[in-house]
């Protein structure tokens, strides 16, 4: 399955040989990079959730605001998909959207096959075939939303009570799924008796209620500590492996994408910039999001240096890749800052290191590089240190270097090229 993905460089630089791939946003081309097989064993490569030139625009009497700018969607079945991006991104209104608790202004979603904005009819009332479509999708709130006057149990008996389930299956389904989320012994409890991290355990649970094949996360975990966070995104990967549950989250954290999400998205002003498997945008050299994921800093020690992000995965995490390129060029490598992390359950690692020379000069040492398995992205160029020409002894006596521009190619600016 193909999935739309625009990279953005993160600055602009000569161009470089060997497999350096960027495309420039907005505009998410349906024939962009392909979509990876995922390595757990829900997933089949077809997607459960598609959005397709999706918008929504908020109108109030003197204004509009484009919350979603024309956003291509995909998610396939049994992955973990994570949306990231600042407040105001757009991020909330795509979820909400999913489920059709708002209505988009124009483009369509589809759940499993099935056209939801087709099923919403013209009304402001949810169409009985929406509102059954809608039984298939649960969804985990930031807030909790929990009523304070019933009980744990009393709370996820909720939405199976509104469809329709007697009262002795209620209780017999409300108390599994308290089992399955490990609050068995909170089911007479009121809200007010449990922690942050309990309280979303009783909102999973409840989502859980009428049997969904989707689960939507909305900042799930936004307001808890992080102990809490991390027990939280556990459940939610171990309800994604047992119950083959294809899960959207949306998040402003980068530690959860690297937690559980096995592909992401970044939002940016009601738009989809990138996106792909974790493991496609830390291959893809300039990434937002890999950056993102693994910041590194580090900038030029001194003129003529070039400074390169190196990314670390598989096998080549634990190869001394670094130390054999000084010692098969005999080059002196600085490094600048290095990070390296769990993501989807597989150790990743990046490191920014400075070589000495231009980028012409260090062509070949990349190339060793990225023959070794590496993604290689070239940070930055610092222009070489310009000198004066030496003096000629008479004029029209040609002296060496005298034909050329002071300074390396590189410290070339446009003045000089006129």
């Amino acid at each position: 399955m193909r999935r739309p993905r625009a990279v953005r460089p993160q600055l602009e630089a000569p161009q470089h040989p060997g497999p350096i791939r960027t495309r420039d946003p907005p505009a998410v081309p349906a024939s962009a990079a392909s979509h990876g097989t995922l390595s757990h064993p829900n997933n089949d490569g077809s997607p459960v959730i598609t959005t397709t030139d999706l918008t929504k625009v908020y109108r109030t009497r003197d204004r509009e605001v484009t919350a979603l700018d024309g956003v291509n969607l995909h998610v396939d079945k049994g992955e973990v998909f994570g949306v990231v991006g600042q407040s105001g991104a757009g991020k909330s209104s795509l979820i909400r959207c999913v489920n059709l608790l708002e209505r988009p202004t124009s483009g369509t979603v589809s759940v499993d096959g099935q056209d939801l904005t087709a099923l919403a009819g013209s009304g402001k009332r949810a169409s009985r075939a929406l509102r059954e479509a809608r039984g298939r999708i649960g969804m985990v709130f930031q807030h909790f939303n929990l009523l304070s006057s019933r009980t744990v149990l009393g709370n996820v008996e909720l939405p199976l009570e509104i469809l329709g389930h007697s009262g002795q299956e209620r209780t017999r389904k409300a108390k599994e799924l308290l089992d399955l989320v490990g609050l068995a012994d909170k089911a007479k409890a009121h809200p007010a008796q449990l922690s942050g991290g309990q309280k979303q355990r009783v909102g999973i649970a409840r989502a859980l209620a009428g049997d969904p094949k989707v689960l939507l996360s909305d900042e799930a975990t936004s307001a808890l500590d992080p102990e809490t966070t991390r027990s939280v995104l556990q459940l939610l990967r171990e309800l994604n492996r047992q119950l083959g549950l294809t899960v959207l989250l949306i998040t402003h954290e980068m530690d959860v994408v690297k937690a559980v999400c096995d592909s992401a998205a970044l939002m940016k002003g009601g738009r989809i910039t990138e996106s792909g498997t974790v493991a496609e945008l830390l291959a893809t050299p300039g990434s937002e999001l890999a950056r993102e994921l693994f910041p590194v800093g580090g900038a030029p020690s001194e003129p003529g240096r070039t400074v390169v992000d190196v990314t670390f995965h598989g096998e080549t995490t634990t190869e001394p890749v670094i130390s054999k390129l000084s010692r098969t060029y005999n080059v002196d490598i600085s490094i600048l800052g290095a990070a390296m992390d769990t993501v989807a359950g597989k150790q990743v690692g990046r490191m920014r290191i400075e070589l000495p020379g231009s980028f012409d000069d260090n062509v070949v040492p990349i190339g060793f590089l990225r023959e070794q398995g590496l993604t290689v992205d070239v940070a930055a160029v610092a222009d070489a240190p310009v000198t004066d020409a030496p003096a000629t002894d008479a004029p029209g006596t040609d002296a060496p270097g005298t034909d050329a521009p002071a300074g390396r190619g590189e410290a070339l600016t446009e003045e000089d090229a006129k």
